[in-house]
């Protein structure tokens, strides 16, 4: 089968596209035919060697994916060969066939397409863990979010309005905030001349905002420290700025705040009863129609470099997949 390969960290152009032997299923496992396969921040971070979690070499990237299942291993229940079913398999997504564990597969419905089943996971349940457990975010709370034309951004504007906040939605330049005005945020602010902490205390009358979602770290992070409400929350969900900030104990003191990390694997792993009910919840929404991932850009397996470039070069909005096989 054909994967991208990572043999050497550094940029999206080390990668190489490679014939390897196909996979088999081990015991409670499952072989997923891949359809479409997206891309986090997380994965470029991965084959610069830079993330938390680094596999040995060399390794295929790619987190989850969207597929139909090929065949299974011993002792796996609940499913069967050509299940439609979004997977995450955290590592090896970017292959015509990736294994994947029992706990990692969730069908799908009829209605949803495997670029969607691929774009659905990772993203909403950062989001929604973030704001339901680790914020506590209530009806008529100002939620403010950063980056908020990527991924998690996307989502954390969306759910913020179905949880009934009042959302400030924040990104680095015009273009984006058009693109984030169809989820119909209260508010927006373009923090690209690095003004974020007035225009919030503008829109605030002076309070700032009671939630931050802050996947971008570096400056921003700074600012947020300033522009939070008392008994706030400042989400910390990741650092695509390139720098981790320091939380400054004397700001948490005076504006009674209160730094929050999100992270989605722990959770999964220490509250794993909560981590489902919040998927089947995620679920139970999208086929409401409540929920409407927005997939902006799609790249043939072959434009890997370029789907990753998407990232390296700042411009993601939305979400970006890779098609491996048509539907």
């Amino acid at each position: 089968m054909k994967a991208v390969l990572c043999s050497s960290y550094g940029p999206p152009e080390r990668l190489t596209l490679e014939e390897i032997a196909a996979p088999i299923a081990g015991e409670g496992e499952a072989i997923v035919e891949v359809y479409a396969a997206s891309l986090n921040f997380p994965d470029g971070l991965q084959i610069q060697g830079k993330y938390q979690f680094q596999p040995p070499m060399p390794f295929t990237p790619g987190s989850e994916v969207g597929g139909v299942i090929k065949s299974i291993g011993p002792a796996l229940k609940g499913f069967n060969v050509g299940d439609r079913v979004m997977a995450t398999p955290g590592i090896g997504g970017l292959a015509e066939e990736v294994i994947v564990k029992e706990t990692g597969l969730r069908k799908i419905p009829d209605s949803m397409d495997f670029r969607t089943a691929a774009s659905f996971a990772m993203v909403y349940t950062t989001s929604y863990y973030a704001l339901k457990q680790r914020a506590k975010l209530q009806t008529g709370e100002t939620l403010l979010v950063l980056g908020a034309s990527g991924g998690v951004g996307l989502t954390a504007v969306e759910l913020g309005k179905l949880m009934g906040a009042k959302v400030i939605a924040a990104a680095s330049s015009d273009e984006k905030l058009e693109f984030v005005k169809q989820l119909e945020p209260n508010e927006v602010i373009n923090y690209g001349d690095g003004e974020l902490k007035e225009k919030v205390k503008t829109l605030t009358n002076d309070q700032g905002a009671d939630v931050i979602y802050d996947p971008v770290g570096g400056d921003l992070f700074d600012q947020c420290c300033r522009c939070i409400n008392w008994n706030g929350r400042l989400l910390v969900i990741g650092f695509t700025s390139g720098r981790i900030p320091e939380y400054k104990a004397n700001l948490a003191l005076l504006k009674g705040s209160s730094m929050v990390g999100v992270f989605l694997g722990r959770f999964r792993k220490e509250e794993p009863t909560e981590y489902e009910k919040n998927f089947q919840e995620l679920l139970e929404m999208y086929d409401q129609g409540k929920l409407k991932p927005l997939i902006t850009e799609s790249f043939p397996l072959e434009e890997y470099v370029a789907a990753f470039n998407v990232f390296t070069e700042r411009k993601v909005m939305g979400k970006v997949t890779l098609e491996i096989k048509s539907e």
